[in-house]
C-alpha cells in the first residue's frame, strides 16, 4: 500500500556489509524494470553491500523470474534475493495470470528455501502508475533484502 508505514528498521538491520544479494530482473517493460534495478542496486551499495557481492541477472518476463530465483536460492550463495518486474494490466485475463502465478512462485521459493526474497514485481493499471513507483519500489526492495538477510542470520 503506497504511503503505508511498514515500521522503522533498526540501524543494525540495514547494514549490508558482507551480504551477498541476487537480483532477477524481468526485461518485459524494460525501461521501467531497469529503473527498478538501478534504484535497487544504488540502495544496496548505499547500505554497504559490496558491488562484487551483487549478482544481477535478467530474464524475459515476470513468469521467468521465479526460475532464476530458484536457481539462485538452490545455490545457497545468497543471503537474500530480489525479484524485479513490471506487469501492466491489459485487456485480457493474462494480467491476472502473470501477476498471480509469479507472485505465488516467488513466495513458494522463499518459503521452501528459507531465503528472503524482496518481491518488487510491480502490478499496475498503467504505465504512469509504474513510473510513479519504480524508483521507490527499487529502493524498498534493497532495504527489505538487507533487513531480512540480517534477521535470518539473527534467527539461525
Amino acid at each position: 500500500m503506497q504511503g503505508s508505514d511498514k515500521g522503522t528498521a533498526t540501524a543494525g538491520s540495514l547494514q549490508g556489509e558482507d551480504l551477498r544479494i541476487g537480483i532477477v530482473q524481468a526485461r518485459f517493460n524494460n525501461a521501467i524494470t531497469q529503473a527498478l534495478a538501478d534504484a535497487c542496486v544504488a540502495e544496496l551499495l548505499a547500505l554497504g553491500v559490496a558491488e562484487s557481492h551483487i549478482r544481477h541477472v535478467t530474464v524475459p518476463g515476470a513468469l521467468e523470474v521465479p526460475v532464476a530465483l530458484l536457481a539462485m536460492a538452490d545455490s545457497e550463495d545468497y543471503d537474500a534475493l530480489v525479484a524485479l518486474g513490471c506487469i501492466i494490466r491489459g485487456e485480457t485475463y493474462h494480467f491476472e495470470l502473470v501477476a498471480n502465478e509469479s507472485g505465488a512462485a516467488v513466495t513458494r521459493i522463499a518459503l521452501d528455501f528459507q531465503t528472503p526474497i524482496a518481491n518488487a514485481i510491480l502490478t499496475v493499471e498503467n504505465e504512469e502508475q509504474a513510473w510513479a513507483r519504480a524508483e521507490e519500489k527499487g529502493r524498498d526492495a534493497a532495504r527489505v533484502a538487507v533487513e531480512m538477510a540480517n534477521l535470518m542470520e539473527e534467527l539461525q
